[in-house]
This record gives C-alpha cells, structure tokens and sequence, in this order.
C-alpha cells in the first residue's frame, strides 16, 4: 500500500468524523470548532496509533514471536476493545491538571480555541516523530500542547509548575525504571537457564514460574489501569468485593495472586511435555516464550486503549462539553461517539502507518529474540503498576524503550565479561598489539631507531583497528545512534508541542 493511498484513507475517517460532528451540533453558533476539533481529534488517534502502540508489539515483532501483520489485526482489535470497552466516563479537562481552567476567567470559546490547538500540535509533533522514527511519548505531548495553549490564553501564571517539574522527573524515572527491571529478568533467564548445562530442565523449573509471574503483573495491571469503567458492575455481580468506585492495589494484586496460581498449574504440565521434542540449545528455549509473548502483546494493547485513548479524545470532549454547555468545565463526560473516534483512530493509524515504529522499537535499537522481549513486556507491566502506587509520573513509551535499552546494555556488559565467539576478532587484534608492545620494550638502542619508528607507526594503526572493533561491537548490541536520537525526542517532545499549540492558538484566536 503506497503512502498516498494511506493519506487518502486516513482523511476519509477524518473527514467522515467531521460530517458526523457537524449533524450532532449544526444548529449551534459555533458547531464549527466542534467540527474542526473533531477532525484534529481523529488525527490525534490515528498518530498515537502509527506512533505509540508500537511499543505494545514491537518487541513481539523484532523477537519473531509475531509477523507485523499479525501485530497490526491483534493490537488493532484489542486497543479499540480497550478503548470502548473500559475506557473511562469522564476525562479531566486540563489534562495532568497542568493548567488552572479558571484562568479561562469562564469564556468558553478561548477554552475551545486552547483545547482545539493543543490537539492539533500533539497530532503534528506525533506525526513528525513518526517520520522521523523516534517513538515519543503521546501523554507529554498532549501535556505540551495544552500547556502551549493554556500560555498563549491566560499567560505563564497559570501553569502548575510543580506538575510540569512531575512530568518532566518521568523522562529519567520512566526509562530507567523499564531498563533495570528489563534487565533483571534477562539475567534472571541467562543466569537460571541459558547458562546452565541442561538448559531443558532449567526451563522446566523456571519458565513456568515466570509466565505465572508475568501473568500476575498484566492481572495487576489491567485491574488498576483497565478495569475503572467496568468495576462498578463487577462489585455488583461479585458481593463479596469491597464496594468501591474503582478497583484498589490491594484487590488487584489478590487478583495478580490468584491468575499467577492458576497460570502455574496449567502452564508447568505443559512446558514439560514441550521441552521432550526440543534440544538443549538457546532457540529451544526461546520457543518457550512465544506465546506467553502473543498475549502480553494483547493485554498490554488492552490497557493501552483503555488509558491512553484519552490522550486523543480528552481535548476533543472538552471542546464538545464547553460547546454544549457554554462553560469551562473541570471534568467532562465523553460520549460513545467520541470514544469510538479515539479507539477506531487508533486502530487505524496503526494499520496504515505503523509499522514504521514497530520495525524501529523491534530491531533497530537493539537485537531481540523472545526471552529478550518477554523481559521488556514483564517490565512495561511491572513498572506501570509500580509507579502508579508511589504516585511516580512515568510514560508508557519511556518505559518501553528504556526497557529495550536496558536489555541491550545488560547484553553488551555480560558480553564485555563473557568472551565469547563474536569477540574472536577482537583477541586475535589484540594479540597483534601486545605483541608490538612487547617488541618495542625489547628495542632499546640507537640501531634498532628505523624498527622502533616502523614499530610506533604499526602499533597506532593497531590501536585504531582494536578501537573501531570495541566500537562496532557495541553498536551490534545497542545501536548509539537510536538511543541519542530517542532521547533527544523526548526532551524536546513537550516544548516543542507546545511551542506549536501556542502559534496555533494565535492563528485560531486571528481568523475569529
């Protein structure tokens, strides 16, 4: 499929949400922002598809585990099922509470015109990111639009600068958090099973305990992130659950408890019967992860549709709610249309235009194969909920990559203190220097002066040589290239969003 044809498909959706906007609220005075809010609302999703939820499956795609057209049917599926499904009822307004709505002294259209541009500006830099393939983080920037927007309306007073600073600490927390926990499982499997000699009964003993382990971290995870909407009629059915709004840790991790436990027991009997018709080699044991991979890629999509659509439709029922009841409100309800905006825009987007991102979070930062991404999916679940219960700002997408930067660089030091076969090169050239050194050590008189030059000249070229391949050999594990220009995305990520919502606000605010 060319790229024109996937521009043309992407804005027929767009301009398919427009007319639907424009039948729902023609009759108001300014039914056109509604219209205009809700094309910006429909590009924002399709962005946060192309760009974002490649994190959920590009790690199953770069281990061979999924073919990017199954990663595309099955991310597609459960975002938009977690989305509509158990997406929330209400949105706040101001995203991450950044921004004080009273400073919008009440006016209504400065409101809109601050929301409409804070969409649009998240969905361009979204965009270029994505061309660019660095995968940014979609909450910063909507943060950076409606902070952009919230300046250019009511001034810097009216930013909560603590929050800002909050959101700003996740660009370290978020990444390192992933990277270490990533990192921990990897060496978990290498230590317990890889390196061992009888890697198959290794695998019998550990491999069940992980999976029952990661399925209580997605239970854990999809209880507190995935399940607010729905609990209210699951503490109905169930009596015997604390009757609460929404679930808490305690309840959720009873629950990781119980799915652990009973993943276990179904999974053990089964691993065991697998390894008979393996041999005792590395890609036998990555075997063992496949599928434990296929539904974290799920569940992690699931939760995804079901938190991060708001990023797309938070402004957008913003706008719907101010426009409808001719206020500024601090929470807003969303409407099943505009929720299904954001879960089919999702969906859509990252048919048409993910698999950029997924290629790039799958195999261009670092090589992975199964126990590799099973140990960063672990850790995207595991640091969610860990950061959620300290009350820590972290992104999802920062997590992710740094959970794949985390692997690479545990590879690379294990590597650096295991010779192994890839290092041959380097000892045989090595060798060669040490040789040359010993040599000059050996030339001490004036005769040996022609042999001494020849001896320096060779043990420079030497001492290159042995660096380019030190070089080269780290850039197979993580490549450096990425990892700088990842990050530099990111720090730019919400200034740059921001600086872009606020032109927009001025070129809005002018034409009307």
């Amino acid at each position: 499929m060319n790229n024109i044809f996937k521009i043309i498909l992407g804005a027929a959706f767009a301009v398919a949400v427009a007319f639907y906007a424009d039948s729902i609220i023609r009759q108001d005075t300014h039914g056109g922002f509604l219209v205009l809010a809700a094309v910006f609302g429909a590009y924002m999703a399709m962005n946060i598809g192309a760009n974002d939820v490649a994190n959920n499956v590009g790690p199953a795609v770069g281990s061979g585990a999924l073919t990017i057209g199954m990663a595309i049917v099955i991310a597609s599926v459960f975002e938009a099922s977690g989305a509509l499904i158990a997406g929330g009822d209400v949105v706040g307004t101001i995203k991450k509470g950044i921004i004080d709505p009273v400073a919008f002294g009440g006016d209504p259209m400065t409101f809109v015109y601050a929301m409409s541009a804070a969409l649009l500006s998240a969905a361009l830099w979204l965009n270029l990111a994505t061309w660019l393939k660095a995968p940014v983080s979609t909450t910063h920037s909507i943060v950076g639009g409606v902070l952009g927007g919230g300046i250019a309306a009511g001034g810097f007073a009216i930013v909560s600068w603590g929050t800002m600073g909050k959101i700003a600490a996740s660009w370290v927390i978020s990444p390192v958090l992933g990277g270490v926990i990533a990192a921990i499982f990897l060496y978990i499997i290498k230590s317990q099973i890889i390196y061992k000699e009888d890697k198959l009964e290794a695998a019998k003993k550990i491999v069940p305990f992980l999976v029952a382990l990661m399925t209580a971290a997605f239970v854990t995870y999809l209880t507190v992130k995935g399940l607010k909407k729905v609990w209210p009629v699951i503490v109905d059915i169930l009596s015997f659950l604390p009757q609460t709004k929404k679930p808490g840790i305690e309840v959720a991790l009873v629950f990781g408890m119980v799915g652990a436990v009973i993943t276990y027991i179904f999974v053990k009997p089964r691993i065991a019967q697998k390894v008979l018709g393996l041999d005792n080699s590395r890609n036998s044991i990555n075997i063992l992860f496949t599928i434990p991979l296929i539904f974290a890629a799920a569940l992690l999509s699931f939760a995804h549709g079901a938190n991060d659509v708001a990023n797309a439709v938070g402004p957008l029922a913003a706008v719907y709610d101010a426009l409808t009841t001719h206020g500024v409100s601090v929470k807003a309800a969303i409407p099943l249309w505009v929720m299904v905006v954001g879960g089919l825009g999702i969906a859509i987007g990252l048919a048409l235009f993910g698999p950029r991102l997924i290629k790039t979070v799958g195999s261009e930062i670092t090589e992975l194969d199964q126990m590799r991404a099973f140990s960063i999916m672990m850790a995207a679940a595991i640091t969610v909920v860990i950061a959620s219960q300290l009350g820590l700002p972290v992104s999802s997408t920062h997590i992710a990559v740094g959970a794949i930067f985390g692997v690479g660089f545990l590879r690379e030091w294990l590597d650096s203190k295991n010779m192994d076969e890839k290092h041959t090169k380097l000892q045989i050239e090595s060798e060669i220097l040490h040789k040359i050194k010993e040599e000059l050590n050996t030339l001490k008189t004036e005769e040996d002066y022609k042999r001494q030059v020849e001896l320096i000249e060779a043990q420079k070229r030497q001492k290159k040589k042995v660096k380019s391949i030190k070089r080269s050999l780290k850039e197979n594990y993580v490549k450096r290239g990425m990892v700088k220009k990842i990050i530099a995305a990111w720090i730019i990520t919400v200034p740059a969003a921001a600086t872009l919502s606020a032109i927009i606000f001025y070129v809005i605010k002018g034409v009307n």
